[in-house]
């Protein structure tokens, strides 16, 4: 089997990562991280718009954010889509902006974190176990047709499993930098 073959699959993998990334970015740290209001959406006009599309967001210091809509009438639909999240903060108005105020993480909140980083980390890794099972149930139609060898097979099964490897290692990776900078801050 040709390495465009594994093309796909390995793409596919790659998104998990990418997904997994993205779930990491929004579990608060204890840092101000603006991308923790990406999934935030506000009623604008009757159309629900991600906050990051309606307004600035600065980080003037390391424990807090501003938010600041382009359009000021909509401060306060913005303020109560952060109060309805589930980020576990509450934003002060003061009539022009928002400010986010990060306070310091208790060893308690920073184990809730770290569960469910593993929690998020594991989900990835089933996607990528997936992900390889869709492959070998390609490869072993293949065998069927009679594309490939009973030894093409095995060969390809390997690789398959070595490309599951690496993607869950980097998922690994990813989970245990995400648990230092949990436990730095």
């Amino acid at each position: 089997m040709s390495k465009e073959e594994y093309k796909p699959y390995e793409e596919k993998m790659k998104k998990t990562l990418t997904v997994l990334h993205e779930d990491f970015a929004g579990l608060r740290a204890g840092r101000a991280n603006p991308s923790i209001l990406d999934r935030i959406m506000v009623d604008y006009y009757g159309v629900p718009t991600p906050i990051n599309q309606m307004c600035g967001i600065s980080v003037p210091e390391a424990r807090m954010l501003v938010v600041q809509p382009w359009d000021t009438k909509v401060l306060k639909d913005v303020e109560k889509a952060i109060l309805m999240s589930d980020i576990g903060i509450n934003p002060n108005n003061d009539g022009k902006a928002l400010r986010l105020i990060f306070p310091p993480l208790t060893g308690e909140r920073r184990d809730a974190l770290v569960k469910t980083a593993k929690k998020e980390t594991e989900n990835a890794r089933v996607a990528i176990r997936a992900i390889r099972r869709d492959l070998v149930d390609h490869l072993k139609a293949m065998k069927k047709k009679g594309d490939l060898t009973e030894d093409g097979l095995e060969v390809a099964e390997k690789d398959a499993q070595h490309l599951t490897d690496k993607y869950v290692a980097e998922a690994d990776k990813m989970l245990e930098a995400k648990e230092k900078e949990i436990h730095e801050v």
